[in-house]
């Protein structure tokens, strides 16, 4: 909740208007609560010109320069920082921890600027805030670029306190004292600790106060590489996600569903004898399919199976794999440059993948006549409000939804279908629930990266690229999860959008050609089928700059070039060429390989970051390929966690290994045939390289997004490695995607 000054007064604020300082359209409202001292950055009017780093309408690049600016109106409102009477300071922090590291990341730019322990800061994830409006939305390789400035200006502020504090306690002027290690010194050695100061600091008057981040150049812990702050809870057990918190009188539920996508219930035709079973509490027909609830998992499990039930038809039963290819085929527009010069094409086609995420969709509800209450692994909480009051009929402020640490997401906790469907059976059964998908329903009834073909045709002469086209065709992403909102708040100050469809929209400010290839022409045609989509780590990124990566070696082979060379001389910056270079460098680019064995590189640029992956793949087994070394280079800007940034950057190329080689989703009548990880062949650890190595570019500038960076230039890399291994033009992937399983009873 966001909390206003009890006094009603004017709150802190910085006098002083120098670049980085907390401005009066920026000032603090301060609640008195001793022992504690609480700051929430407020404002009294819309901050337009607040903040120099807000990118302005001519300036927009990307969707993260989108996202930000569409977050404005309410970034001044995003932080609460409280420093308790042991010194400790708790952020409750408007994102969600899913795996990437946010959590460490906003605690060392907090123990930063406060000169304090990391242990000795706490990050809460912060329950649903409608207030926030479009700004506590975790997406989009967004977080950091957007909390960057935020966080360390209320860390400035609360710092400024605690020393104003401190002087007046010991009539030293503030400029005079210094902080360390949570303790505010004095020139002649006096020492206060920062919890020994918190009421006082919180009655200071407005005038006092001046506050200001470090400058980035006297950081210490920010840029080096830092333990997760959760890592020891996370492999000792004692993180708690959704299904680990104690609800009273929740109880195990879970849902038998329908043979197809977005079937539903005609009849249970033994809705008795399941009632009968041992350990069932109760059953519900919902939307969705029908729920059993019971006294354990296991009981739950066996009341599922057991039931009977006719089913209505679903939106795509008949569709299967080759029609859907059939319909993206004929939704890509042929390129409409004819290919009178030197000229090089082809067609792509990608599979539907899942996220699979190690957590399946779960969520706990409480719901009462007049009240309910969530708890699930939310990246956009105040949309899983709004949709569960809408479910249950009930106002949005009598819902309350909190977000717990989740267990992977890559977009698919961007909906909040558990919470939604957890919120029904509650109603329905009139008692609180523990909501769990079957890794069975995650895989065939949860969302996936939609299929796609690519249709790319480039005509070039005398080693100039004249024209590059890319037309792709893709069933259509779901997007109402709160970056539609977003967006479309801010398209129509965006000079690319245009009257274009939302969809075209984030394609355009995703997608881009980092290479100087002449006149540049891409589009995307969505087609509309009634699936369970969703965006999936680097959207559209990951097939359609895996695609011209591919592209770009075939060219470069067509024009007698060597791939490293030939993307080093089209690249635009010297940026990009650097972290290409790097890589070339350190994976010895050109070594002398074994026959069936190969190297291939991909590049990549996205969100103010760029990246280049150079792989090593061994395909002497052909029914085994496998990438047995990497070497990757990426410049952020201003990396916060070196480690965390490597993590990413590593689960990018995992991903990228997966689905490029062996990944990927079957459609067959309506559903997918894929029920588990045994099916779903996602890179294990004997298919994952041994020697990976990772290289971060030395600080420049403000941060840039690397959630999804590492995704599209590992696909071209791995992709190429394996053309050149193989002597073939792979068109479409996952390469090897036979039916080698048995699929479980729809």
């Amino acid at each position: 909740m966001f909390r206003k000054d009890p006094m009603g007064g004017p709150a802190p604020s910085s006098t002083q208007h120098e670049e980085g300082a907390v401005d009066r359209r920026r000032f603090l409202t301060v609640l008195v609560a001793a022992p504690t001292l609480t700051l929430a950055l407020g404002a009294t009017t819309a901050p337009a010109d607040a903040d120099s780093s807000v990118p302005q309408p001519a300036d927009i690049l990307d969707a993260g320069d989108a996202l930000i600016l569409a977050g404005t109106p309410t970034a001044h409102l995003m932080l609460v920082l409280e420093v308790t009477e042991s010194g400790e300071v708790q952020v409750e922090l408007p994102r969600a921890e899913v795996g990437q590291g946010i959590t460490t990341a906003v605690a060392m730019l907090v123990a930063e600027e406060l000169d304090l322990p990391l242990r000795k800061v706490r990050i809460r994830l912060a329950d649903a805030r409608p207030e926030l409006l479009l700004n506590q939305l975790t997406g989009g390789s967004n977080s950091i670029r957007s909390l960057y400035d935020p966080v360390r200006k209320a860390a400035a502020a609360v710092r400024a306190r605690l020393v104003a504090a401190a002087g007046e306690l010991w009539d030293v002027p503030a400029g005079r004292l210094v902080t360390r290690n949570g303790v505010v010194v004095s020139p002649d050695g006096r020492r206060a600790a920062y919890g020994s100061l918190t009421t006082r600091a919180a009655k200071l008057p407005l005038s006092r106060i001046t506050a200001r981040p470090k400058p980035e150049s006297e950081h210490k812990l920010v840029g080096t590489a830092t333990s997760r702050v959760d890592a020891r809870a996370m492999v000792t057990g004692q993180l708690r996600y959704a299904l680990d918190l104690d609800v009273p009188g929740a109880k195990p539920a879970m849902v038998r569903r329908p043979p197809t996508i977005n079937g539903t219930v005609r009849s249970v035709r033994n809705e008795a004898a399941v009632r009968r079973m041992p350990g069932v509490i109760d059953l519900a027909v919902i939307p969705t399919g029908v729920a059993i609830m019971g006294e354990t998992f296991g009981q739950v499990v066996d009341a599922v199976e057991a039931l009977d039930v006719t089913w209505n038809a679903g939106t795509i039963d008949a569709l299967s794999d080759a029609d859907i290819r059939k319909r993206l085929r004929a939704a890509a527009p042929p390129p409409a440059v004819p290919p009178l010069t030197d000229h090089i094409e082809a067609e792509f086609d990608f599979a539907f993948v899942s996220h699979a995420p190690l957590e399946t969709n779960c969520a706990i509800a409480d719901v009462r006549k007049d009240r309910a209450e969530i708890w699930a692994g939310l990246k956009s909480p105040v949309l899983a409000q709004q949709d569960v009051a809408a479910a249950l009929g009930l106002p949005e402020r009598q819902v309350t939804v909190h977000v717990t640490q989740s267990g992977g997401s890559f977009g698919r906790k961007l909906f909040p279908d558990a919470a939604v469907e957890a919120a029904r059976i509650s109603k329905a059964m009139g008692r609180p629930v523990k909501l769990m998908w079957s890794r069975k329903d995650d895989m065939r009834h949860g969302r996936a990266r939609p299929a796609s073909h690519h249709k790319i045709r480039v005509t070039h002469t005398r080693g100039k690229v004249l024209t590059y086209e890319h037309r792709v065709a893709a069933v259509e992403t779901d997007f109402r999860h709160g970056v539609g909102e977003f967006l479309t708040a801010t398209a129509t100050r965006l000079p690319v959008a245009g009257n274009m469809t939302f969809a075209a929209t984030v394609f355009h400010l995703t997608v881009k050609v980092p290479y100087r290839f002449g006149v540049v022409t891409e589009s995307l045609n969505e087609v509309p089928l009634k699936m369970h989509t969703a965006s999936w780590r680097s959207v559209w990124s990951a097939n359609t700059r895996g695609a011209e990566e591919i592209i770009v070696d075939e060219l470069a082979r067509k024009m007698g070039k060597d791939p490293v060379a030939f993307r080093r001389e089209f690249l635009k910056t010297a940026r990009q060429r650097a972290v290409l270079d790097k890589v070339a460098k350190e994976g010895n680019w050109g070594r002398d390989m074994p026959a069936g064995c190969a190297q291939g590189v991909g590049f990549h640029d996205e969100y103010k970051s760029c990246t280049a992956c150079l792989v090593e793949i061994d395909v002497r087994n052909p029914n085994r390929p496998r990438v047995v070394k990497a070497v990757i280079a990426a410049d952020v800007g201003r990396p916060i966690n070196p480690s965390g940034l490597e993590a990413q950057l590593l689960g990018g190329l995992t991903d990228a290994i997966s689905t490029t080689l062996r990944a990927g989703l079957h459609i067959d009548k309506g559903l997918p045939l894929e029920g588990s990880y045994s099916q779903f062949r996602y890179a294990r650890q004997q298919d994952s390289p041994t020697d990976v190595r990772i290289f971060i570019m030395p600080a420049n500038g403000e941060p840039g997004g690397a959630g999804e960076l590492g995704v599209p230039a590992a696909v071209g890399a791995i992709a190429n490695a394996y053309a050149r291994a193989t002597g073939t033009k792979p068109r479409s992937f996952p390469i090897d995607f036979e039916v080698d399983f048995t699929p479980f009873p729809r």
